[in-house]
């Protein structure tokens, strides 16, 4: 083989045509490399329709590459010799096509890209220009300042992007944030759209069969697989959405409902995360949706707020922080992740429907996961550690950026309140607000001591109790307190004696 001069190496998780080390590439001299690895495909158990989106949307990269004239060298998880990992695959490759220079657009993983720089080979790497904030950018607005707001971040953002401002910079509506318009339960009645689904071509019906045979110990189903994997068909979900959903999405972003797992929710988060979508386009066509005057402005706002808001956020504190981040667990927290997590065998319906869909789908919205799912171990005292592997493994748009301050802040408060300013901890009265689930639960959601009491009544002030020294400091928590020291002491008693009580049948390994 002829030494080249480049040598391009393109993540699962970047198959952008913008991809800042794919710009100047020489189709002659330069070569781009693309591998499938056992190590990122299983150092936590993915789920098995997440293997499947990103080994086909990868192979469909590939030939789109080839297609524009690019050099592509394709390695598959089966190649005999495929070294099994990424930093493994990036020195055989340049040894064997003798480049000159190895290129890289950064990870969006700490591991990953720490790997590939202890590897020993000199790469030059790549801001990743698909998001709209910088590290560097981020760390110097997060200089000396002791907590980080995501609001006033978002604010900036909106200010960097133009988005949804007047003339003279004030933003359109007369706030930043409608999020108070965005709570709205579900009412009877009101019917979702159908989720628009795509059909398994030949590439990914390959890519389904080679994930059955090597990855069957993996939890989740994987035969229903119908998520866009190739840019079009990305294009195609997003437009879907902004035509039948998007109007919807302002008001019951929050909602939950039995057997509706989609509701008004995009389904674009792994398609973005992955490179199939461009975040500034779509930013863009939900504020031309909101001049056209096709959608509320509580839609438009809340969902770019989603995106350049918090999801930028979230990723700035990750780099921020990393690698020391991942340690965090302010609550001391040790109990192991219950097996119903895996299984949906619990019988609260709430748990049972967010999970039961997870596993089905590699889907739920993000209320289901801060505010189920996340809730449930932040007031049950799971390992942070067990709790962030769950969600990185089971969900279809979770990667270590997103995933980890997702998680270990905003869902456990395990930072200490760096990333959130509070615990997002709640009864069951929530659950009720927000969704029909406890109208088919085993459990009662108006009881909080009795033998069938909704598990979440008792372990929120449960949590409250045991975490008294961390939390009584907090303003945002006052009220509650106001309201724990209020009760009695033999209602404090029952609420302990019944959280004990379920505390104690998780570490037994008993279902709830």
């Amino acid at each position: 083989m002829n030494a080249i001069r480049r040598l391009c190496l393109v993540l699962g998780d970047q198959l952008s045509f913008d991809l800042a080390c794919l710009q100047g590439l020489d189709a002659e001299r330069d070569r781009v490399l693309l591998v499938e690895v056992m190590e990122e495909a299983s150092h936590v158990p993915h789920h098995p329709q997440k293997i499947v989106l990103i080994f086909s949307a990868m192979r469909h990269f590939a030939e789109e590459l080839r297609q524009q004239g690019f050099q592509v060298q394709y390695v598959t998880l089966d190649d005999p010799q495929n070294t099994g990992s990424v930093p493994g695959e990036l020195q055989r490759w340049q040894a064997q096509t003798r480049a000159e220079e190895v290129h890289v657009t950064e990870c969006g993983d700490w591991r990953l890209e720490q790997s590939m720089k202890d590897c020993g080979l000199p790469i030059e790497w790549h801001a990743d220009s698909r998001f709209l904030c910088s590290r560097d950018e981020f760390a110097a607005w997060a200089k000396d300042k002791k907590q980080l707001r995501m609001e006033f971040f978002y604010r900036e953002m909106r200010r960097k992007s133009r988005l949804l401002l007047n003339d003279d910079g004030t933003p359109v509506g007369g706030a930043w944030n409608f999020d108070a318009d965005n709570r709205k339960a579900l009412p009877k009645g009101v019917k979702a759209p159908y989720p628009a689904r795509f059909s398994a071509d030949t590439i990914t019906r390959e890519v389904i069969a080679l994930v059955k045979e090597r990855f069957a110990s993996h939890y989740g189903a994987v035969d229903n697989f119908d998520y866009p994997v190739t840019h079009a068909e990305a294009q195609e979900l997003w437009a879907y959405f902004l035509d039948y959903a998007l109007a919807g999405f302002g008001d019951y972003q929050d909602a939950m409902a039995s057997n509706e797992p989609f509701l008004f929710h995009a389904r674009i988060s792994a398609a973005l995360n992955i490179g199939l979508l461009d975040l500034r386009q779509v930013c863009s066509d939900v504020e031309s949706a909101y001049w056209s005057g096709s959608v509320p402005l509580n839609a438009a706002e809340g969902f770019i707020r989603q995106l350049i808001g918090w999801r930028e956020y979230v990723r700035g504190v990750y780099w921020l922080k990393m690698p020391e981040y991942a340690n965090g667990n302010v609550f001391g927290n040790s109990r192991a992740l219950p097996e119903f997590y895996w299984t949906a065998d619990t019988k609260m319906n709430c748990m049972r429907q967010a999970i039961g869909q997870s596993l089905e789908f590699a889907y739920a919205h993000h209320i289901q996961r801060l505010m189920v799912t996340g809730n449930f171990a932040l007031l049950a005292g799971i390992a942070p550690s067990e709790i962030c592997e769950w969600y990185l493994a089971i969900y279809m748009d979770a990667f270590d950026w997103v995933e980890l301050p997702n998680t270990l802040g905003m869902v456990m408060h395990a930072d200490g309140g760096y990333l959130g300013s509070k615990p997002y901890c709640a009864s069951g009265q929530y659950i009720k607000r927000m969704s029909n689930y406890c109208g088919d639960c085993a459990y009662k959601v108006t009881e909080s001591t009795a033998d069938n009491a909704c598990p979440f009544n008792s372990l929120y002030w449960h949590f409250l109790m045991r975490h008294g020294d961390v939390l009584r400091g907090n303003q945002r928590m006052g009220m509650l307190y106001k309201n724990l020291d209020r009760m009695t002491e033999a209602k404090q008693q029952a609420l302990w004696q019944r959280g004990q009580m379920l505390l104690a049948k998780l570490d037994a390994g008993e279902a709830l």
